[in-house]
């Protein structure tokens, strides 16, 4: 089977057999659900497996994942999955990946392993699974890949750049990085990425999460010096919130506490997760002495304490909303308390996170937030200078971002062509575009790889029709209304006048001549339709076609009619018994 692809000089053939083909089936034109996959013949080599956090639209859904389809049709090809990191927008999908897919061979750096295998040993049929342990050092071989790894930095602990030796090329995918000449653990394999740019690069694929950002991101160190003087300066208790998945800055928190001669508590699931594997690997360096139960709270007094916990972008239920709010377990604010907020609002949650910090500061606490006067929070992702960097670093004969929003894809594809690589040669793409690699050449594929968003529902991962998302909307936004009708289907006549229900349409009391009416107009319209033997679909296309025109004419809302029809017992016997 051969399929075509072309570049701005032309249109080609790709052959499957000689050809290498690069597609992203999550993290392109989106943050998350992150999933770059490279296929040569019979083999796919799959980077990165992960979720993305639903919008506030997408009512009762728990995550978006990537659409396997193409995957679990071509399972016997991949040979082996690779990780970059352990954020869960690289390792968050992976459960949902394996009950799907079979795969022998998973690869991850060390705080990696321990947060999948972690995940996985709550998965009872996933618990076995054998994950290798890889770092700067390590190098993977299938029959036609050869993977490299180079060390960079990034918010949490053994994050990789993988270097994908192919048949027709080299490529480099960055995973998330950033340049801190002044890092918390590990530097930046500087030299390495230089002699891989040296040895030459046909593909660079690099994270674009903050191109819209100029300059330099400040270094982590410069948030932990001023973290640590309000630890210093601090006299009563503290609160600290962050992210959990920033293990780097949750270490030097915990250090900063256990220096200051504070005991710990930590509130939050994952919080309480990364700091079990931190504590485990030593990625989080402090006397497990110095943390306590939350039962000893009120044994310790409030300048010999820090709280760390969740909950620093307003989460409704994380343990930071619920101090805030008076219904925690354990804590409640009292007047002299200082929360320190180490993070900014992610885009979308400002106005919880202010709503937060105005019902703190009700209580009596003082609250600081990152400003340009105090330096509580830095990113882990590359701004645009330092996105630079990497691409003079790297020197790529092509390029192509990703994981980013269409934007972000767009202004680095810019930044590249800034630092000399031809506009021709950059492709800004899409989940499910295709690159080729031919030849030490790229082109952009005319075929198309299966993908969409897959909704999750608790543990049910077939994936929630569009249709049951726009159910929920209706729901939320105009409410429902149940038409409850008795009939006798052996004479096919209507028994008494349908009954209404409504729930979050209209208020029942002040609407009670508008329910008798919509009672009566289905009463008509069903005794007109049974003039004539009808079907159960009938009656209920019936009451639909009646009440929605008529809720809609006299609301200007469009409620879910849902119809209820109730049979004689008799009738019932009857038509059981035939």
């Amino acid at each position: 089977m051969s399929y075509k692809y072309y570049n701005n000089y032309g249109t080609f053939n790709y052959d499957p057999k000689k050809d290498t083909l690069v597609y992203a089936l999550g993290g392109l034109g989106e943050i998350g659900k992150n999933m770059y996959c490279f296929e040569h013949d019979d083999e796919i080599i799959i980077v990165d497996a992960g979720v993305k956090f639903p919008d506030d639209d997408l009512l009762g859904i728990d995550y978006v994942i990537p659409d396997y389809t193409h995957l679990i049709k071509n399972k016997d090809k991949i040979k082996a999955l690779i990780i970059t990191h352990g954020h869960e927008d690289h390792i968050g999908g992976i459960p949902f990946l394996l009950l799907q897919c079979s795969i022998d061979k998973i690869y991850a750096p060390r705080f990696a392993k321990a947060l999948i295998e972690k995940k996985l040993s709550e998965k009872r049929r996933l618990s076995r699974v054998k994950i290798t342990e890889i770092d700067g050092d390590s190098s993977v071989k299938t029959k036609y890949f050869t993977v490299g790894f180079f060390n960079t930095i990034h918010s949490i602990p053994d994050s990789l750049g993988i270097l994908i030796n192919t048949p027709n090329g080299r490529i480099v995918e960055t995973g998330d990085f950033k340049f801190d000449l002044t890092p918390i653990g590990k530097n930046a394999d500087y030299q390495k990425m230089a002699y891989i740019g040296a040895s030459g690069v046909t593909l660079l694929m690099s994270d674009s999460t903050n191109s819209e950002v100029d300059g330099f991101s400040i270094s982590e160190r410069e948030v932990i010096r001023s973290i640590d003087e309000i630890f210093k300066k601090t006299k009563g208790r503290l609160l600290v919130s962050t992210f959990a998945s920033n293990v780097d800055r949750l270490s030097q928190i915990l250090k900063c506490a256990y220096d200051c001669g504070r005991r710990v508590v930590v509130f939050g699931r994952s919080m309480q997760n990364v700091v079990e594997i931190g504590l485990k690997l030593k990625t989080i360096d402090i006397d497990e002495d110095a943390f306590i139960d939350p039962e000893l709270l009120n044994t310790i007094p409030p300048e010999k304490l820090c709280i760390v916990c969740t909950g620093s972008q307003g989460e409704t239920l994380a343990a930071l909303s619920r101090i805030a709010g008076g219904t925690h377990r354990y804590v409640r604010i009292i007047p002299g308390d200082t929360v320190v907020l180490s993070s900014n609002p992610v885009p979308g949650n400002a106005m919880s996170v202010t709503g937060i910090i105005n019902q703190l500061t009700r209580c009596g606490a003082t609250v600081l937030e990152n400003t340009t006067l105090a330096s509580l929070h830095t990113t882990g992702h590359a701004s645009k200078e330092e996105q630079k960097l990497m691409l003079q670093l790297i020197k790529p004969k092509y390029f192509m971002p990703m994981h980013g929003e269409y934007k972000m894809l767009k202004m680095h594809a810019e930044t590249a062509m800034e630092t000399g690589i031809p506009k021709e040669n950059t492709f800004v793409m899409s989940n499910g575009d295709a690159l080729v690699l031919h030849e030490g050449e790229v082109y952009r594929a005319n075929t198309r790889i299966q993908t969409d968003s897959i909704y999750v529902d608790g543990n049910d991962i077939s994936g929630l029709s569009t249709s049951v998302i726009k159910d929920r909307k209706i729901l939320a936004d105009n409410g429902m209304v149940a038409a409850v009708v008795c009939i006798d289907s052996r004479s096919n006549k209507i028994l008494c006048r349908p009954g209404i229900v409504s729930r979050g349409f209209v208020f029942i009391k002040e609407s009670q001549t508008l329910l008798k009416e919509a009672e009566i107009m289905v009463y008509e319209a069903l005794k007109q339709a049974m003039k004539q033997k009808v079907t159960f679909g009938d009656l209920k296309n019936t009451i639909r076609n009646t009440l929605e025109p008529y809720l809609y004419r006299k609301t200007n809302r469009n409620p879910i009619v849902i119809p209820v029809i109730l049979n004689h017992r008799d009738a019932m016997r009857k038509n059981k018994g035939e």
